[in-house]
């Protein structure tokens, strides 16, 4: 089997290229950029046999059907070099300069992906590509292109990697291409990948398409003629083309319950014009002529979708019979429509259409984003890939306010994803909705054309069942962005009032500590911002209260802890054969009733316990003496455990939840990351060993813990 489309040479490259790039200086330097990467991959053969420089000339000649830059089809022509040549930036950028370098690392550092899981794939592939638009468009588009190239000559590779393949340009690069709005690149994906995915459905469409193929030619070419004639008639500048559905969008019908010969818009006809006049011009004539079919108009001039596409649809009975779909639009239109946000190089000295694609750009950025946003709360993989095609493949509806104002929404919308649509705040407000005059459910599916009236109240705030509720990931993000930052409220409102208390306690001025020395000091120390980076530290349970004041008054606090004893029924620890003695519990190891004991001869400083385990012991050997713990209920003692989660989320308000039901208080808690993992490091307060003993175990026992040690420190 060969390959779907033929080998283009250098020679017909230039000569396409020049169609739109009139400067010798830019043929030039594409020439150079072959002939370097014709060098580069000189003894390099491809899977079907081809010299390796057919891809990267290949790839460049799709991106001159989108009309791409000079620096665009050189990059193509350059980016397998470092992977398959080893080629460094640093020649690159030395050879063609460091806009064309950019765009060949970043091309390159999309094929490059660690992952344990195919989880990590699908989300490290997505971070890649966000990251790659964010900096540079043109990176995922020669990304598409090179997918393209690759997808033609897919038979080359074993039954499985094909199936692989297609898979994955399915389910990530073909909605990509669609969200960017080059419609081109997307049908041709598509198309291919339902080949190698199901092939019984790919060749059993293409041969019915194939033997209705003259009768279908026939009946679009009279119409063509028909309708030029009558745009000539009105002196109306156009060109008209039959337009081809694609194989994979009568699937996609087909899987939705229709019959092959139910899909009227087979016969399909496309009048391009000069100006927006002229197409409602157009539309007037058609509708004269031949009979509308109901509700089978759209105006997306009017109504522009989100990716930039612009055009007025109607479905029309010719004079034969058959059923025509026809699209009007401007020339303008139509190469947005065809090559989307790629359009933006055809259109550098055209300012209107250049803003229009870049606002474009951005909400696709933005929608990326936000399906980021809904990974940090583990989507699974097939939830990750199903939020992409449910706004990436589908239709999308077209909804009004009571005003007029239309919006775009994604199939299956609710009156949640269209009050979130209109404004942020009136999302988060709105208690409930009515539909052409109607009350209904928020989970109520909206519909094309339905009027909604949001029913807001000031006082309203989102519950989090609308996360399950609504259909768009816009949506669903900004709910959770509005939990996210309800939840940071509530700590940092928690984290001054326990400051505050704290402060009293210890009988500080909270004036006196917020000072500007002691601010500088705590910013410092927490690495915080702010105050309220402080107060929600101490909020979550990142730090205590207590040891943020400690931060400041550290004088104060640095003295050992002790207990001095007025009568040895009253002490923590009894020295054998002494009645009364000052005694000090180490710092070191902080022991607890429980732990075996030594005691420590200080000179003029009493007594010090500390653990037999204690690194420190082995060096007081000749100033030891016996000590026993006193019993002394109720009293609590200072240990130090950590503790080992397997998650990074913040788990530590939990924690001390659990805590204070064992009646365990926490101080002076470290949190640190260490790879997925977290570690929590903290002083706690118990009775004795059996009370720690018991807190380590009850920990261990929550779902998110690895294990829980206590430490000598």
């Amino acid at each position: 089997m060969t390959s779907d489309k033929k080998n283009h040479s250098i020679e017909e490259l230039i000569k396409k290229v020049s169609t739109y790039l009139s400067d010798p200086n830019d043929l030039q330097d594409i020439r150079k950029a072959y002939e370097y990467a014709n060098d580069a991959h000189k003894d390099q053969i491809r899977k079907n046999g081809d010299p390796y420089i057919t891809h990267p000339l290949n790839v460049a000649f799709i991106l001159t059907g989108i009309r791409s830059d000079k620096e665009t089809i050189m990059a193509a022509l350059l980016h397998e070099t470092v992977d398959e040549a080893g080629v460094g930036k640093e020649e690159i950028e030395k050879n063609f300069g460091p806009e064309v370098a950019k765009l060949v690392m970043a091309v390159s550092q999309l094929g490059r992906i660690n992952f344990s899981t195919e989880n990590d794939y699908l989300i490290e592939y997505y971070k890649k590509i966000i990251v790659g638009m964010s900096e540079d468009v043109r990176v995922i588009v020669i990304k598409l292109a090179d997918r393209l190239h690759n997808m033609r000559t897919l038979w080359a590779l074993p039954e499985a990697k094909q199936k692989d393949i297609a898979k994955e340009t399915l389910e990530i690069l073909a909605p990509i291409a669609h969200h960017l709005g080059i419609h081109k690149i997307k049908s041709e994906l598509e198309d291919l990948c339902l080949r190698y995915l199901k092939p019984d459905v790919f060749y059993d469409i293409a041969e019915r398409l194939n033997n209705t193929k003259v009768e279908r030619d026939n009946a679009v070419n009279e119409m063509i003629h028909d309708v030029s004639e009558l745009l000539d008639e009105h002196n109306i500048k156009h060109e008209i083309k039959g337009r081809s559905k694609s194989i994979y969008s009568i699937y996609k019908k087909m899987d939705k319950g229709k019959k092959f010969s139910d899909i009227y818009d087979l016969l399909a006809l496309r009048v391009l014009v000069q100006t927006e006049q002229e197409c409602y011009l157009v539309l007037g004539l058609v509708h004269s002529k031949y009979k509308p079919v109901p509700k089978r108009f759209k105006d997306y001039i009017a109504n522009p979708k989100a990716n930039g596409y612009q055009s007025l649809h109607t479905t029309v009975f010719g004079e034969d019979g058959n059923l025509f779909e026809i699209q009007i639009r401007t020339y303008d239109m139509n190469e947005i429509a065809e090559n989307g946000i790629a359009a933006h190089w055809a259109y550098k000295e055209h300012k209107a259409a250049n803003q229009v694609l870049k606002n474009v750009t951005d909400q696709k950025l933005q929608f990326f984003k936000a399906v980021m946003e809904l990974n940090d709360h583990k989507l699974t993989n097939e939830e990750f890939v199903s939020e992409m095609q449910e706004e990436g493949l589908n239709d999308s509806i077209y909804v009004y306010t009571p005003k007029g104002d239309v919006f775009e929404l994604p199939i299956g919308a609710t009156p949640i994803d269209f009050a979130y649509k209109v404004h942020t705040r009136v999302g988060e407000t709105m208690v409930g909705a009515t539909v052409n005059d109607a009350i209904v459910p928020l989970n109520y599916e909206l519909h094309n054309n339905d009027i909604v009236k949001i029913l807001t109240n000031k006082n309203s705030t989102p519950s989090k069942e609308w996360i399950n509720i609504a259909k768009s990931v816009q949506t669903k993000s900004k709910i959770k962005a509005f939990f996210t930052k309800s939840e940071r409220e509530v700590y940092i409102e928690r984290g001054k009032d326990t400051l505050e208390k704290e402060l009293r306690k210890k009988k500080l001025s909270f004036n006196d500590f917020w000072s500007d020395e002691n601010r500088k000091t705590i910013y410092h120390e927490l690495k915080a911002l702010n105050d309220d980076d402080v107060y929600l530290q101490i909020g979550n349970g990142k730090v205590s209260a207590a040891s943020v004041i400690h931060t400041v008054y550290k004088q104060d606090e640095e003295k050992p802890k002790k207990v001095v004893v007025p009568k040895a029924s009253d002490a923590d620890v009894l020295v054998e054969g002494i009645d009364k003695v000052k005694v000090t519990l180490s710092n070191c190891c902080n022991p607890i009733p429980g732990d075996a004991i030594v005691g420590y001869i200080t000179r003029g400083n009493g007594i010090t316990v500390h653990r037999t385990n204690c690194h420190n012991v082995a060096f007081l050997e000749e100033r030891l003496v016996q000590v026993k713990w006193n019993e002394n209920k109720g009293k609590k003692y200072l240990t130090t455990i950590v503790i080992y989660s397997n998650t990074r989320e913040n788990r530590l308000l939990d924690l001390i939840q659990k805590m204070s039901l064992l009646d365990v208080q926490a101080d002076n808690v470290i949190s640190r990351n260490r790879g997925d993992d977290a570690i929590y490091e903290m002083d706690v307060y118990v009775r004795d060993t059996n009370h720690v003993n018991r807190l380590i175990l009850d920990l261990e026992k929550l779902p998110y813990i690895l294990k829980v040690e206590r430490i000598i420190k």
